[in-house]
């Protein structure tokens, strides 16, 4: 799905999504700084790691944010 994900009206370049992940697999950055970036909402990033990530490391990547879901905005 590389380079089929659009935000703000542009496709993201591999540097980009590269970005984008490490950004998602920081415990210091939320959603919202993700969104403010680069234009992708929470589920939006979710599909992008999910096509990112090999699947352990994604249901390892979501159960980490599950874990602490709610003080995810705060906690970053």
């Amino acid at each position: 799905m590389r380079g089929s994900i659009l935000s703000k009206d542009y496709e993201l370049t591999d540097a980009q999504i590269s970005d984008i992940v490490a950004m998602a697999l920081s415990d210091h950055i939320s959603f919202a700084e993700i969104q403010l970036e680069y234009g992708l909402k929470e589920k939006q990033v979710k599909d992008l790691m999910r096509d990112t990530l090999k699947t352990g490391s994604y249901r390892a990547w979501r159960k980490r944010i599950r874990s602490f879901g709610d003080r995810r905005e705060h906690y970053k």
